[in-house]
């Protein structure tokens, strides 16, 4: 296949254009044209469009040419794989090896499926540099390979010398649970997964002792907001991966705990945001309504602000 995902290519038959985002064999590719929709088509029936987007990094990829670093500001730890977002392919991320270290790597990975094994990255990432290792669809995540990734640590300066780094890692939507956040050197949002934390040690004595502290405080329960959009959006950053049984799970758990909190301060009124859809969620939340004995009554929030997609809620 001479194609890869990322790849901006043009249809040979046809006057479209857009992002490889599919391998599905050796003959077949899924292109995402502009508007979004995913194309199956033969490989021989596209062609690559040279130069589209083309960003010029010397050394393929790698980042940050090596700097001599002071020895009491070399940095031993800290090496990444961040998922970083396509800026063009919708769906499509890119994994990098981010290398915050003052070592340089001499990285390898390979992925393994099914007891396959490929190749799909060796070579160099200078000290506090990236490199771009691996492409996937996000939704496909389930179907990911497990990755293994392999480093050996070089220094030209009088550095103790690190165990070489062999992590395999098998990707899931909980890797992906938290915020983006700005991925050092590439300098775009993504997840950054630490891969050479240090083994974690239980201290026996300690968690002896954990068992006979006295409880703590409860935490205090923050005054929620007059407005609570349930949108999984607004609520998961990683909303992509889960399943609608999980999402509609999320928002209820919200919903209970935003309303328990408006109890709790003495709030006359509160609304929550549920938008119109499939009228599932709003249904549930009318049913939990309906049994709780703190609420005074529920209707239909403001329609010129919120049409029917929002629920005002009257407290005791």
């Amino acid at each position: 296949m001479k194609y890869k995902l990322g790849d901006f290519v043009r249809f040979v038959d046809e006057k479209l254009e857009g992002y490889v985002t599919q391998i599905m064999d050796e003959q077949m590719i899924g292109v995402t044209v502009e508007d979004d929709f995913e194309i199956p088509v033969l490989a021989s029936k596209v062609t690559y469009v040279h130069g589209h987007n083309e960003v010029v990094h010397t050394d393929d990829d790698i980042l940050v040419p090596i700097t001599t670093i002071a020895p009491a500001d070399f940095k031993t730890k800290g090496v990444h794989v961040a998922v970083v977002p396509d800026a063009k392919a919708n769906g499509l991320v890119h994994l990098y090896i981010v290398n915050e270290t003052s070592y340089q790597l001499l990285a390898s990975v390979v992925t393994e499926q099914q007891k396959a094994f490929k190749g799909e990255f060796a070579g160099a990432v200078d000290a506090h540099g990236a490199a771009k290792v691996y492409s996937a669809k996000l939704s496909d995540l389930q179907l990911w390979p497990k990755l293994h990734f392999q480093a050996l640590f070089h220094t030209k300066q009088n550095q103790p010398l690190p165990e070489p780094l062999n992590v395999a890692e098998q990707f899931k939507a909980k890797d992906f649970s938290g915020a983006k956040k700005m991925v050092p050197v590439i300098k775009q949002q993504g997840w950054m997964i630490q891969i050479d934390e240090p083994e974690l040690i239980i201290d026996a004595q300690k968690l002896k002792e954990a068992f006979f502290k006295p409880s703590e405080t409860k935490p205090e329960i923050t005054k929620p907001d007059a407005e609570i959009d349930l949108h999984i959006e607004k609520l998961r950053d990683d909303y992509q991966f889960l399943s609608s049984s999980e999402i509609l799970a999320i928002q209820l758990d919200t919903f209970k705990k935003k309303l328990d909190a408006a109890v709790v301060h003495n709030m006359t009124e509160i609304t929550f945001i549920h938008g119109t859809g499939n009228g599932i969620l709003k249904h549930e939340l009318h049913k939990l309504l309906s049994k709780n004995q703190k609420v005074q009554t529920f209707l239909d929030a403001r329609k010129e602000k919120f049409g029917y997609g929002a629920t005002l809620v009257m407290l005791k």
